[in-house]
């Protein structure tokens, strides 16, 4: 794998794919900065060596979230609300410029000096970017002599500054320390998990994780299902789920998987019990039932008590474990005790040995939620690509450095 290891980017302009989409409050304070943090250590590589640093990232999805007016909300999606915070972490003025490709952006850009670092706006404010432009690309492989990826959560995307990019820089391109570290952990348990290794699958959907499903039933001798899309998994087999989630088009598809992993040798584990409620809502009444006979008028929130015993056990006595996905609406405190369990759990099997990684997403927000992120091997920073890259897709990022 080609890092920044390889090089020296002494007197070098490095212009580096950071992804600075992190969450903001109202008042646009950043929530969440382990985005920005993540990107620290390659910046920090490159200023040390004698270079200068070009970042560029998006926030949000500013064209589809338009005003009523029909133009961008610059003031909510400016990457303007990460410089202070940078700048901080870093412990030198980070510059700002107002465009991407402006004629003042080149101009910032190439009387950089070594030691310096420059933010360019938001790359979503072009429709360009989205589109993987070349042309745009072009113009933003300007500000650098030099190309690194370190934005592992758009890997996924074929877009103008993370794959079409690379082609402006033969033999001097290659992965932030973020993205070979994302890589060689996402590698670690595709590739050369220890046994046994279990997968938990949470979330709403089966829909959203059906891929790495089929894909995990030849990898994994476990693969535990919790959260809305087990309900799916009852349903197909003939229970009575109440008002639960449920992807009726998907029916089947659930009947598949449970054969599938039978065949394969696979145990695959469904949450016998829920805590239900009366309505979708915190201050909801509750109750317990077995998963195929909740009553009408009630849904699974979470998982009950004898999902959490049965969960533990396997996860206790794993030596590889991937968690993507809670196991309810751990939101609401009335129905955060599965994820909260099986984050304990995750971490106790940590804690004797067990090399455990956290997808992204919801679930990296839960063990963040329940103060345990120092707890696990390795919290993924990106959701999308990382549920991609253990589906066995190809990822356009990656791909780009590699070629």
């Amino acid at each position: 794998m080609i890092t920044i290891d390889n090089f020296n980017f002494s007197k070098q302009r490095a212009l580096v794919r950071v992804d600075f989409n992190v969450p903001l409050d109202k008042q646009y304070n950043i929530t969440d900065d382990s985005r920005i943090k993540g990107a620290l250590p390659t910046i920090k590589k490159i200023l040390a060596d004698g270079g200068s640093v070009v970042l560029m990232s998006h926030l949000g999805r500013p064209l589809k979230k338009l005003k009523e007016d029909g133009t961008i909300d610059f003031k909510k999606f400016t990457l303007r609300h990460t410089v202070k915070h940078t700048s901080d972490l870093l412990g030198i003025e980070v510059k700002f410029s107002d465009d991407c490709i402006s004629a003042e952006a080149f101009n910032l850009s190439k009387n950089l000096k070594p030691g310096e670092v420059l933010l360019l706006e938001n790359l979503r404010f072009y429709k360009e970017e989205e589109k993987g432009d070349e042309g745009f690309a072009e113009k933003l492989s300007k500000h650098g002599d030099f190309y690194v990826n370190d934005a592992f959560g758009t890997a996924h995307r074929a877009h103008a500054s993370t794959a079409i990019i690379a082609k402006f820089f033969p033999g001097k391109k290659c992965f932030g320390y973020l993205m070979a570290s994302e890589l060689e952990n996402a590698e670690k348990v595709m590739s050369h998990a220890q046994q046994p290794f279990t997968a938990i699958m949470g979330g709403a959907k089966v829909s959203d994780k059906i891929l790495i499903i089929e894909n995990l039933i030849s990898k994994a001798d476990n693969i535990i299902i919790g959260g809305g899309m087990a309900y799916t998994f009852f349903k197909a087999q003939g229970g009575n789920i109440g008002n639960s989630l449920v992807e009726e088009d998907k029916l089947d598809l659930a009947l598949q998987i449970i054969e599938k992993a039978k065949a394969k040798g696979c145990n695959l584990l469904l949450p016998p019990d829920s805590v239900i409620a009366d309505k979708f809502d915190k201050d909801a009444n509750t109750n317990t039932a077995e998963n195929n006979n909740i009553p009408t008028g009630w849904m699974g929130l979470d998982i009950g008590s004898k999902a959490i015993a049965a969960f533990v056990e396997v996860i206790q006595k794993s030596k590889t474990i991937l968690w993507n996905g809670p196991m309810g609406v751990f939101e609401m405190p009335k129905f955060e005790n599965g994820t909260r369990k099986i984050a304990e759990a995750i971490a106790t099997a940590t804690s004797k040995g067990a090399y455990s990684l956290i997808g992204g997403g919801d679930s990296a927000a839960a063990i963040h939620q329940f103060g345990m992120a120092d707890k696990v091997s390795y919290i993924s920073t990106g959701g999308g690509a990382l549920l991609e890259y253990f589906e066995g897709k190809v990822l356009p990022g990656v791909k780009a450095i590699e070629e």
